[in-house]
């Protein structure tokens, strides 16, 4: 099955590929964990943040958000041993800072598809040249987290969010999974 340019052939990665990156997801337990993970992607590979998932559920109470945003200084310190994690403690605290910022938002889901209008975008490109890193919806999205608190939210992670959460499609048009998702799928 051809499958996007930064997909390998790990079967983790072709599995995430395959299965999530790019739909759209409008869970907000689902959308969490995504911001969550995409902050702790940052200056990492996202194969590393996939082979943790699973712990960072165990640990992070299976992203419950109420759970995360009242974690203690002293259970960020235990998480800092776990060699199962990223252990940076400016991430855990991130974690515990956007899930207290999660749950003064009236509703989190609708608010980051707003940057999107509501609907996913749906790019048709040729390549790998054609994606890009950073776009005006993910600038605004990132300033719009930050003034509402959150850290770990830059432009960069904020795009990688909407491309794995599905409010942008970016699956390009010789992978499998384009012409499913192109039209609604």
């Amino acid at each position: 099955m051809p499958r996007c340019f930064w997909c390998s052939d790990d079967p983790l990665y072709m599995a995430y590929h395959d299965q999530e990156w790019g739909t759209p997801l409008r869970n907000a337990q689902g959308l969490f964990e995504l911001l969550l993970l995409e902050g702790f992607q940052a200056g990492l590979s996202w194969i590393t943040i996939l082979r943790k998932r699973e712990r960072y559920r165990e640990v992070l109470y299976g992203f419950d958000v109420q759970r995360v945003a009242q974690m203690s200084d002293a259970e960020i310190d235990e998480l800092m041993l776990d060699p199962g994690i990223i252990r940076n403690r400016l991430k855990l605290k991130a974690a515990r800072r956007n899930a207290q910022a999660w749950l003064a938002l009236e509703d989190p889901v609708a608010f980051l598809w707003s940057f999107v209008g509501g609907k996913p975008i749906i790019n048709h490109f040729k390549d790998r040249t054609e994606v890009p890193a950073i776009t005006p919806e993910a600038l605004a999205m990132s300033k719009g987290l930050k003034k509402a608190g959150f850290t770990f939210v830059g432009p960069t992670i904020c795009y990688a969010l909407m491309q794995a959460s599905g409010m942008v499609m970016d699956h390009t048009q010789d992978c499998d999974r384009y012409a499913e998702l192109a039209n609604g799928g």
